[in-house]
């Protein structure tokens, strides 16, 4: 049984007082939950984050990270780093990333490797945009994203990765994949998993659903059957609203 993965994904907002705070109300409206709760954050949060968590269901994750271990890349962060800092997740290959800084499929493989080698657990995203799904291209981009994703990456690694489907046309706009939208590709990504991997190992990765995921639309997407969680933006952002998204 998969056990479901929430995570929400800050982007660039909060500070140390708003984010101990969120932490705090979140983690006292848990209670025994079984889902599990991530919280992505700014790289400045992850330390005090980590031990604004201690002892509570919460995990933190960071939004990204380097594939290199060190070198000369200004403003850059390694995998070691974040995993010093108190990291447990990282994501990889947000469309945000892909979009304003030239993110690809190549930079994702060696990311999710790497941190793979550090012991972190990627969150690695794919998804089409409006144009390339209208054009009916959506499993055509999606598949290259996945195979070129997992390129030499080994089974034990894969199953312990989570993957995010978040088509871009839905990330920030208000306009959501109907469940049986978000559904369909989650689907077909297993698919692939078990073509790569075999079924036992796609029947153990996690999937989640990413895009303007909401209290009002939870319920049913968690409903689908290879839907494992949620990727969540401006809805993670308000501990009331997050909240309604873990007890879903």
């Amino acid at each position: 049984m998969r056990k479901p993965i929430i995570a929400g994904n800050w982007k660039m907002h909060m500070t140390m007082d708003t984010g101990r705070a969120f932490v705090r109300e979140v983690a006292a409206g848990l209670g025994d939950t079984e889902v599990e709760v991530v919280l992505c954050v700014p790289f400045t949060l992850i330390q005090p984050l980590k031990a604004a968590a201690e002892g509570t269901p919460i995990k933190i994750a960071a939004q990204n990270m380097h594939f290199e271990d060190s070198g000369a890349y200004t403003g850059e962060i390694s995998a070691e780093m974040l995993k010093e800092a108190g990291a447990a997740y990282v994501v990889i290959g947000h469309s945000e990333r892909r979009q304003y800084f030239n993110e690809t499929d190549e930079t994702v493989n060696l990311k999710l490797k790497k941190a793979h080698e550090a012991g972190l657990i990627p969150i690695v995203c794919c998804g089409e945009t409006l144009e390339e799904r209208e054009a009916g291209n959506t499993e055509a981009v999606v598949r290259r994203q996945v195979i070129a994703a997992f390129e030499g990456v080994s089974p034990e690694q894969t199953v312990t990765t989570v993957i995010a489907y978040e088509p871009v046309w839905a990330i920030g706009t208000g306009r959501t994949a109907t469940a049986a939208q978000a559904q369909e590709v989650i689907g077909y990504i297993r698919g692939l998993i078990e073509t790569m991997y075999g079924d036992v190992i796609s029947e153990e990765v996690r999937i989640q659903y990413g895009g303007s995921v909401k209290p009002d639309n939870i319920e049913e997407i968690m409903n689908e059957v290879d839907i494992d969680g949620a990727l969540v933006g401006g809805a993670s952002l308000k501990p009331d609203s997050f909240l309604s998204l873990v007890n879903f």
